[in-house]
């Protein structure tokens, strides 16, 4: 992973409502909708729309539509590679 990756990422999660959303997808086992998402968070849509773009944008999840419907899931790969730089600081 490169160093611009890397701060990506660590912005996106220094926004501790963003941390949250993004723990809440990595506990689901597969995918989740961002209709459950806004039932669980209380934030507008364009909020919670604005959090799963960053989070996009930094590659920690990837969205899949279907119809009119957003799902959500964690991008395990980036994670674990985000994960690895983190172990490595502490060398």
């Amino acid at each position: 992973m490169d160093r611009r990756a890397f701060t990506r990422i660590s912005k996106a999660l220094a926004d501790p409502r963003r941390y949250a959303i993004l723990r809440r997808i990595a506990g689901c086992k597969s995918e989740t909708s961002c209709a459950a998402l806004t039932e669980k968070f209380p934030i507008s849509r364009a909020t919670l729309s604005h959090h799963l773009k960053e989070l996009t944008n930094a590659g920690l999840i990837e969205i899949r539509r279907d119809s009119r419907f957003m799902y959500v899931q964690l991008s395990k790969q980036t994670w674990r590679q985000y994960l690895d730089e983190l172990k490595a600081l502490d060398r």
